[in-house]
């Protein structure tokens, strides 16, 4: 860390074992991303239940190039739980920044294009032909949104293929915009 951790404590005191549990998470967040500003942790006493007692309440706001991370969890009714759910809410919520900074997060690939190679309304299928030339079976149902009757024969859609009892078959079609 750039900047000295803050520890704050709100309507009670900290002990110094909390405060050592404190400060060996924030050493571990250090070590799970060197590129860390700052580490404010605020822990407090939100109020008082009547059938629950003390609550204590661990807030941390993490500061990267660029961004400002919190992480502000339910009260809990144990002091340390509260730290250490803090501290792994922010463990992942890191984990998550440096997985979309090297680029390593799911990219859902867009269905394949086709278009309506021929329509049986009244029998309720057609065919989709793929840019190869490939002629897939469709059912209405297939086609989402209640969409089929908007289909025409040219119409661009995207489609799933799965393999049916008789060959290929869309099984989800959307009408390409």
């Amino acid at each position: 860390m750039k900047q000295p951790l803050q520890i704050t404590a709100h309507n009670f005191d900290l002990t110094e074992s909390i405060q050592t549990v404190i400060r060996e998470r924030a050493e571990k967040l250090d070590h799970l991303d060197d590129k860390i500003i700052s580490c404010r942790v605020v822990v407090d006493v939100p109020h008082r239940s009547s059938n629950k007692g003390l609550l204590y309440n661990a807030q941390i706001y993490l500061a990267i190039p660029g961004k400002e991370l919190t992480v502000k969890n339910e009260p809990h009714e144990d002091l340390y739980v509260a730290v250490h759910d803090a501290f792994d809410a922010m463990e992942r919520r890191l984990k998550d920044q440096e997985e979309k900074r090297r680029g390593h997060t799911k990219h859902h690939e867009e269905s394949p294009l086709a278009f309506v190679s021929q329509l049986f309304p009244e029998q309720g299928f057609g065919f989709i032909t793929t840019p190869e030339g490939r002629e897939i079976y469709m059912h209405e149902n297939s086609v989402l949104n209640d969409q089929f009757r908007d289909l025409q024969v040219g119409t661009k859609v995207r489609f799933v293929e799965s393999m049916g009892e008789d060959g290929p078959q869309a099984s989800t079609v959307r009408i390409a915009s």
